[in-house]
């Protein structure tokens, strides 16, 4: 598939997942320390509705959050108390405004005002962050595609400190990330995805991991 049919793909898998999610799990905890599943749900929809905005403007570099970092936050805040109905009707807009804004995209290397990229970049982010804050939901296991690892994993390798030479090792898969002092983790390949994404794995990844940089 292409990035653009995984992203959709993993946003139809989201709305499945939520489907018969009530008002009460929607206000428990996530897996991501501080916010609820409304949190995780509102932060979905909103920027899914932004990245649709880099196409729907294409030519022109707007910002994915009219107002910047503190309108983002305070959009999840406030929309994070949303009931469970009003989360799905707002996935569902803004996975069919994301479908119908890339329809119509005539260049995906036209250049957006999102991380200075292009639109194939706004692509492979919907896409990052479907997959992760699906796991996110902590609504049962998530096992994530080879292809997704990869393009994780790649993405994430930012994170490897300088001098460190990682090597992720999966029966799936086998990653080395950078040069210098070897440190082998071995795990499942979502597992040590999640780990280099900052999330805490569902099952054992062993060897001494290295302390991570900021997420990119």
């Amino acid at each position: 598939m292409t990035i653009q049919a995984n992203a959709l793909d993993a946003h139809r898998r989201l709305a499945a997942l939520v489907a018969d999610l009530t008002d009460e799990q929607v206000a428990q905890p996530s897996a991501l320390p501080g916010w609820t599943r409304g949190h995780v749900l509102a932060h979905l929809a909103n920027g899914t509705v932004g990245l649709a905005g880099q196409a729907e403007n294409e030519g022109t570099k707007v910002e994915v959050y009219a107002g910047g970092r503190p309108a983002r936050d305070a959009a999840i805040e406030r929309d994070s108390g949303r009931s469970a109905a009003e989360h799905r009707a707002a996935l569902a807009d803004a996975a069919d405004r994301l479908a119908k804004a890339w329809e119509n995209v005539r260049d995906w290397d036209t250049p957006v005002w999102y991380r200075d990229g292009t639109l194939i970049g706004t692509a492979y982010a919907v896409w990052r962050e479907a997959e992760i804050h699906l796991r996110d939901l902590d609504l049962g296991p998530v096992t994530w595609s080879p292809e997704f690892c990869d393009h994780a994993v790649d993405y994430l390798a930012a994170r490897v400190p300088e001098g460190t030479r990682l090597v992720l090792r999966s029966p799936e898969r086998t990653w080395t990330i950078g040069e210098g002092r070897e440190v082998t983790l071995t795990g499942s390949a979502t597992d040590l995805v999640a780990w280099l994404a900052g999330r805490e794995p569902d099952g054992p990844v062993t060897g001494d991991r290295p302390e991570l940089l900021p997420y990119p």
